[in-house]
């Protein structure tokens, strides 16, 4: 019987060898998807998860937050539990919420001439990119700080290093950094559009851009108030930092007039830029989120105080009316807010004792002593001898 003849095969065959598959391509969050984003500032008091529940009985489907007390250098730990933050971004995700925002803290100044305050903000701006990170945010805003007794110039190279040395051991991964628009109080930087401009420029390798306050714009000189002053703001805005760079806007209206300089938010259509002007800005096809004129995910998030309950609910409905898309709001919850009547209560005897201890402080200083309230006296009554 014939054996059977076997060959080996030596010959290279260029269809045998090893080709890794090529990384997948990142999606984009499901929140880019075109419509519009619109929200507010939640609160985290008591709970990160607060601010998520919030954020949708507001009807809202984006939200800003702080990450710990935005007035206080110690505001709370510099790291989040991951346990809580686990929790936060699966909640997150079921409720479809985005983009998410950080708001970071007030007192942070990356442009200051000062080494000591400069070295401190810089760390806790840092702290509030690793919580940013933690809690799965896409953007951190921050205000680019105040020039003191420097040069603009100095100032904004200042703040330019400042971010670079925060970021520079943190894989930032999706988050991006956003420098916000000043009113232009005092020293501050990054109220003109070509210092904010020059700002996102110096970071162009980290990706950050920018993120305009309506008010801001209208404190600081730019008439978004009228149609045509919308226009040349837009153009403006397109020519020095590029519209693409413009992920989110704050919404709020300003209770200060045109070229103020002075940041005071006000309710949406109520203060000095108006219902008719906000519509205008909602519905500005460079300035919305349709995949074709504007950038999708684009959010509008609103800073507007709260100083009647349902405020807050008030205000994003208004976003959402002058948007023209009332009818795909999300639901929200019926008398929500998050400013209770007890809470306006406690607040109100907490403004009252402060403005108390204010009075009796400025009169010890004065050297005098505190006016008593004369006793009035019910007539026909006479003391007897």
């Amino acid at each position: 019987m014939t054996e059977p003849q076997h060959t080996l095969e030596t010959q290279f065959d260029p269809e045998d060898e090893y080709r890794p598959e090529p990384e997948p391509e990142p999606q984009p969050p499901a929140w880019m998807d075109g419509s519009l984003r619109i929200g507010i500032h939640t609160s985290i008091a008591g709970s990160y998860l607060n601010a998520l529940e919030s954020a949708r009985k507001l009807g809202c489907n984006a939200l800003q937050i702080f990450s710990a007390s935005p007035r206080m250098w110690a505001g709370g730990p510099s790291r989040i539990p991951e346990a809580d933050a686990a929790a936060f971004r699966a909640r997150r995700e079921e409720l479809g919420l985005g983009p998410l925002v950080v708001h970071a803290n007030y007192l942070i100044n990356l442009a200051a001439a000062q080494s000591m305050l400069r070295a401190r903000s810089i760390q806790a701006f840092q702290d509030e990119l690793v919580r940013g990170l933690s809690l799965g945010a896409d953007f951190v805003v921050v205000h680019p700080g105040s020039r003191g007794e420097g040069s603009v110039a100095q100032a904004v190279a200042t703040a330019i290093e400042s971010v670079k040395q925060a970021t520079k051991r943190l894989r930032l991964g999706s988050l991006r950094v956003l420098v916000e628009n000043t009113a232009g109080a005092g020293g501050a930087i990054g109220s003109r559009l070509e210092e904010l401009a020059e700002i996102v420029a110096g970071l162009n390798l980290m990706q950050a851009a920018a993120c305009l306050d309506t008010a801001h714009l209208f404190a600081a000189g730019y008439d978004i108030r009228r149609p045509e002053g919308l226009e040349a703001t837009a153009a403006q805005i397109d020519s020095t930092i590029g519209l693409e760079k413009v992920p989110v806007f704050h919404a709020n209206d300003s209770k200060i007039p045109l070229g103020g300089r002075i940041d005071r938010h006000e309710h949406i259509g109520k203060g000095k830029i108006g219902a008719e002007a906000f519509a205008r800005i909602l519905r500005h096809p460079r300035l919305g989120a349709s995949p074709v004129h504007g950038l999708p995910g684009r959010a509008f998030l609103a800073e507007t105080p709260i100083d009647d309950p349902g405020d807050d609910r008030r205000n994003v409905a208004a976003l959402w009316e002058l948007a023209g898309l009332k009818d795909q709001a999300p639901a929200a919850e019926k008398g929500f807010s998050m400013l209770t009547p007890a809470v306006k209560r406690k607040l109100s005897a907490l403004a009252r004792f402060s403005r108390s201890r204010q009075r009796q402080q400025r009169t010890r200083a004065a050297g005098t002593k505190p006016a008593r309230r004369a006793r009035s006296k019910k007539p026909g009554r006479r003391k007897r001898k």
